[in-house]
C-alpha cells in the first residue's frame, strides 16, 4: 500500500546529483564543416553533404572550437589535455543522419577542474568538474507539424558543443541552480556562447539519486534530459528527489532510467531505460587526425584570458569599499563593466560612478528595456554629468530628469556646455537663495510656528518649496543650512 511522503522521510535522505551541461559554442560555422551555425534559419537551410552524413563526405575540424573549449576549461580550473582525438558514439536517432555522433570518450579536452558557487546564505560550495568534452549537436525532430508524420530539421546537426560534466557533488536544487547561473555567466563573459536556454544554446541533463544520510555509497541514478531553464532544473530536481524518497520509503527500488520533465505539470516521466557507455560502442573516428595543442598555443590562450567576474568583484570591493553584491552586478555584466572602465578614467570619484551605474542608470535601462550597449549616453558624457553633480554645479534631480535625456539626443556634446544651455547650473548667489527662502517662510507661517514648537519634520517642506522656486538650480544641502539659520 502506498504511503504519503512526510518531512521525516525526506530528512532521512540526501540528494546526490551531478549535471551534464551542454553549451552550444558561438562559432560562425559548424564543428566539422562550413555550414552556418546561426540560430533561427528556415528548416534545413544550413545543411551540406557533411551535416547530412552523405557517403564519402569527410569532416574537417573548426580550429576556433578548440580555442573556445580551452577558454572555458581554464576558467573552470581544468587541466588541458594537449593530445586530443575524436570518437564515434553509435546510436540511432532520426535526427542523427550519420547513425553516430562525433564526440570525445576517454580523452576529453579538459578534465579535473572545479568551480566555487555562492549560495543564498553567503556560503560557498565547491563543485568538481569531471570533464569537458567536444562533440557535435544532433538535429531536431518536430512532432507537432503534421498529424501523421514527424519532421526533421537538420540545421542544428553539426553545431559545436562542449559538454561540462560535474562530479556528483550537488546536494540541493539551490546548488544546481547556482552552478548553472555561474556557468551561464562564464560562457557569456568569455564569449564562448550566448548561453540562451530558450534557444537551446545551454541545455542541462541532471543525474539524480538519493541515499540515506550518513552513508557514502551512491544510489541508483535517474537522468532527467534536456531541461531548458534554471527554474525547471530546480523543479525537476525537487520533484525527482521526492519521487525517489517515496519509492524507497514504500519499500520499492529505483530503476535506472532516462526521464522527461513536463514543465506544465512539474513532473518527470520515463523515456527509456538508461543506456550504459558500452551500449554506444565508442571507437576512434578514422576520418579525423589527433589534435595536438602545442605549448605555445596553450600559453597564448592563457595570455588572452580576461580577468574573470569573481576576481573583478573582489578587486572592486577592495578598491572602492562597495558590497560584494554590488560588485557582482557590475562584474557579471561584461558590457556594463566595459562601460565602467571607459568612464572611470574621467570621473572624479569612482564610487560615485558605481552608484550611478547601479542606481539611476540601471533604472533608466530597465525602464527602456535595453542594455548599456544600446544606451545613447557615452561613458565620457556620464562621467562629465557625475562630476557636475559631485561638484554641486547641478542638482542630481536636474541631471537625471533633464540633462541625461538631452545628452542622449545630442551626440558628442559636452555635459557642462549643455547644462549651461539648459540653464541648469546651480545659483551660487546666497542673497538670491535667501530671498527665495524668505518667500517660502512667509508663505508657510503656520508651519514655521509649528517648527519652532518642535515639529522638525516640516523642514523638508521648506527645502522642497525653495528647490521648486529655484527650479532645481540650488544646492539642497546649502538651502537646508540657510533655512536652519533663518529659523534660529
Amino acid at each position: 500500500m502506498s504511503t504519503t511522503i512526510t518531512a521525516k522521510d525526506t530528512c532521512n535522505f540526501e540528494l546526490v546529483s551531478g549535471l551534464e551541461i551542454h553549451v552550444q559554442l558561438n562559432t560562425q560555422s559548424k564543428i566539422f564543416c562550413s555550414d552556418s551555425a546561426a540560430f533561427g534559419a528556415e528548416p534545413n537551410e544550413h545543411i551540406s553533404a557533411v551535416s547530412l552524413g552523405l557517403p564519402g563526405a569527410l569532416p574537417k575540424l573548426n580550429k576556433e572550437v578548440i580555442e573556445k573549449a580551452m577558454r572555458i576549461g581554464l576558467a573552470l580550473n581544468c587541466e588541458i589535455n594537449q593530445y586530443n582525438f575524436f570518437d564515434r558514439k553509435n546510436y540511432f536517432y532520426a535526427d542523427l543522419p550519420k547513425g553516430y555522433q562525433i564526440t570525445q570518450d576517454n580523452n576529453p579536452i579538459c578534465k579535473n577542474g572545479f568551480i566555487n558557487v555562492q549560495l543564498a546564505d553567503g556560503t560557498e560550495k565547491r563543485i568538481g568538474i569531471n570533464r569537458i568534452h567536444l562533440e557535435e549537436d544532433a538535429g531536431k525532430s518536430m512532432h507537432d507539424q503534421d498529424a501523421e508524420y514527424s519532421f526533421v530539421d537538420l540545421n542544428r546537426a553539426g553545431v559545436p558543443l562542449i559538454e561540462i560534466v560535474t562530479e556528483p557533488d550537488i546536494r540541493s536544487a539551490e546548488e544546481a541552480s547556482a552552478l548553472l547561473t555561474e556557468i551561464r555567466q562564464l560562457v557569456r563573459f568569455l564569449n564562448v556562447s550566448d548561453g540562451n536556454m530558450e534557444e537551446g544554446s545551454l541545455r542541462c541533463d541532471a543525474n539524480i539519486s538519493i541515499r540515506e544520510k550518513g552513508t557514502t555509497a551512491f544510489g541508483t541514478r535517474c537522468e532527467v534530459k534536456n531541461v531548458n531553464s534554471i527554474r525547471n532544473v530546480r523543479r525537476a530536481m525537487d520533484f525527482e528527489f521526492d519521487r525517489q524518497v517515496k519509492i524507497v520509503s514504500d519499500g520499492g527500488e529505483i530503476i535506472q532510467s532516462t526521464l522527461n520533465f513536463d514543465a506544465d505539470k512539474g513532473t518527470t516521466s520515463p523515456m527509456r531505460s538508461k543506456e550504459e557507455a558500452n551500449d554506444y560502442r565508442y571507437f576512434p573516428d578514422p576520418d579525423l587526425p589527433p589534435v595536438i595543442i602545442s605549448e605555445e598555443w596553450l600559453a597564448q590562450v592563457k595570455l588572452d584570458m580576461p580577468t574573470l567576474p569573481k576576481e573583478i568583484a573582489r578587486s572592486l570591493v577592495a578598491d572602492l569599499g562597495i558590497s560584494l553584491s554590488e560588485a557582482a552586478v557590475l562584474a557579471d555584466d561584461k558590457d556594463l563593466y566595459q562601460y565602467y572602465n571607459e568612464a572611470k578614467t574621467q570621473v572624479n570619484h569612482q564610487k560615485s560612478l558605481v552608484n550611478w551605474l547601479l542606481g539611476s542608470i540601471r533604472a533608466i535601462l530597465n525602464e527602456k528595456q535595453i542594455s548599456i550597449t544600446a544606451y545613447g549616453l557615452t561613458p565620457s558624457q556620464l562621467a562629465q554629468t557625475i562630476n557636475l553633480v559631485d561638484e554641486k554645479k547641478i542638482s542630481q534631480q536636474n541631471a537625471i530628469q533633464t540633462l541625461l535625456p538631452a545628452l542622449e539626443k545630442t551626440a558628442n556634446v559636452n555635459a557642462a556646455d549643455l547644462a549651461k544651455q539648459l540653464n541648469l547650473i546651480i545659483v551660487e548667489d546666497v542673497d538670491a537663495v535667501e530671498a527665495l527662502i524668505d518667500e517660502v517662510l512667509a508663505k508657510y507661517q503656520p508651519q514655521v510656528e509649528a517648527y519652532k514648537k518642535g515639529k522638525k519634520g516640516v523642514l523638508g517642506l521648506f527645502v522642497g518649496e525653495v528647490m521648486k522656486l529655484a527650479k532645481g538650480k540650488a544646492d539642497a544641502k546649502k538651502v537646508n543650512e540657510l533655512i536652519l539659520d533663518k529659523l534660529k
